[in-house]
């Protein structure tokens, strides 16, 4: 079909036509109908920009109040539409999502099966399946980075859901810290550029080939493999792939990255101590202890020293009568753990939805001292702010980390927080990994708020006064 007649048909306009084929992102939303005055200037500031985009994400950082502003945008669609709008949450969440819309004059429901009604709609991402998309005006993602987490499934049963949704919210605090195309998720779920359409577009590999391999065969150097599957920006593609995450999410890490005063958001004193414990058995063969090489003599040191690393952990937090979180990743660990500390109780994989929360909220309002679970549990979404003391076995998961201090570590902490990182010599280069994520994610959140603001002052849709020509052929 000729390109004329495409849009003739359409009935839009030639100019139109490519309008819409345009990857800067969609304006679908609308002017706030309800701007409250609890939240903060650059909470507004957001929210207004969230509401007339439509589809967006607002990559904020924990503690900056991204369930009151997802509430807020909410509401909003809920008065626009006179329809319901789903937030989503990560277990234990949606309870806390409730009392703060309770605080905050909104009402909210929390609901886990097949529900008809009207108003906003709270559940976790696990009861997912009980609800319609045809229900609801519109879906809100909170802490929307966990979707990477869930299988290839999980993830595509959320895009689908969110598909043909007019208004749609993502939030989160840590958006793809250690790998940029990660991006490529959220920007699917928005109904940007799919995937594979973004990695076509701004990346290139050495493989050059939209499926890179990594297969390795007998003889070939296997980090050079590696490397060559990998993902970069093209070199002239840096610029226009942050204008072009900037045209559909926002970013900030404290108000001040909007112009704004950073007032009560100064957080208080971070303290991380490292702690070495020597193993008591070393691996087959060895002398002395030497840092682990690859993933599988990571795995096998992190297994042969549990006993060392559990009995340190637990000697840090046992007798303070202080609040305490302990992190762990083996279920070996959580067990131990669960046994050496008296006071403590454990979050772990065999328990029931129901009995996490009732776990998570225990801790959450003082009536258990210490909680001991996996960073995939429970590192997501809640909020610990009266506990300053955490303990942590490294991983190569920078987010973990990162969510994990950032359960305490959060606006309202009015302490400062103490993290203990156990770790052994053989984990050397699992500690070398996680600094060096730690410094790409800076890097990463920095350019995205510099490109930020560039574009909030650039205007959208260059503005074309020659009219077309179009061929004769045509």
């Amino acid at each position: 079909m000729r390109l004329g007649c495409a849009a003739e048909e359409g009935g839009v306009s030639y100019a139109e036509f490519i309008e819409r084929k345009t990857q800067l992102g969609s304006q679908s939303g609308f002017d706030p109908v309800w701007m409250p005055d609890f939240l903060f200037d650059f909470q507004k500031a957001l929210v207004e920009w969230a509401i007339l985009k439509g589809r967006a994400a607002i990559f904020a950082d924990c503690g900056l109040g991204k369930t009151p502003m997802q509430l807020v945008w909410a509401e909003n669609v809920v008065r626009k539409t006179n329809r319901p709008v789903l937030i989503l949450t990560p277990l234990a969440v949606s309870h806390q999502t409730v009392a703060e819309a309770g605080k905050f004059g909104i009402e909210a429901l929390r609901v886990g099966e097949n529900w008809k009604g009207s108003g906003i709609v709270v559940t976790n991402y696990e009861r997912l399946h009980y609800f319609n998309p045809e229900d609801f005006a519109g879906c809100v993602c909170d802490e929307s980075s966990i979707l990477k987490s869930f299988d290839g499934a999980r993830r595509g049963e959320i895009t689908e859901f969110m598909r043909k949704m007019p208004y749609r919210l993502l939030c989160t605090a840590t958006a793809a810290p250690n790998d940029y195309i990660e991006l490529g998720t959220s920007s699917e779920a928005l109904g940007e550029l799919g995937y594979m359409d973004m990695l076509g577009r701004f990346f290139k590999n050495d493989q050059n080939t939209i499926r890179p391999m990594g297969y390795r065969h007998h003889g070939q150097n296997f980090a050079k493999l590696d490397e060559a599957a990998k993902w970069r920006l093209k070199g002239h593609a840096e610029v226009p792939f942050w204008r072009w995450v900037c045209s559909w999410a926002r970013a900030i890490r404290r108000p001040s990255d909007l112009g704004f005063d950073d007032g009560a958001f100064i957080l208080p004193e971070l303290i991380e101590r490292d702690h070495l414990v020597d193993a008591q058995t070393l691996a087959p063969g060895m002398l002395f202890s030497l840092p682990a090489v690859g993933l599988q003599e990571q795995r096998e040191e992190r297994r042969r020293t549990i006993k060392e690393r559990c009995e340190k952990a637990a000697a840090l937090v046992s007798g303070t009568k202080q609040p305490a979180l302990v992190w762990c990743h083996l279920n070996d660990e959580g067990d131990l753990l669960d046994e050496l500390i008296p006071d403590a109780e454990q979050v772990s994989g065999d328990d029931s939805d129901e009995a996490k929360e009732e776990k998570f909220l225990a801790f959450a309002s003082g009536q258990l001292r210490v909680l001991v679970t996996k960073p995939k549990i429970g590192a997501w979404g809640l909020n610990f702010q009266h506990c300053a003391h955490l303990t942590f076995f490294p991983s190569h998961s920078f987010e973990q980390y990162y969510q994990g201090v950032r359960r305490c570590w959060r606006f309202g902490q009015k302490r400062p927080v103490v993290v203990d990182v156990v770790t052994t010599e053989g984990e050397k280069s699992v500690m070398q990994n996680l600094q060096r994520k730690a410094k790409a994610a800076d890097k990463m959140f920095s350019d995205l708020v510099l490109h930020m603001n560039d574009s909030i002052s650039i205007v959208r849709g260059l503005k074309f006064t020659k009219k077309e020509k179009v061929p004769a052929w045509m």
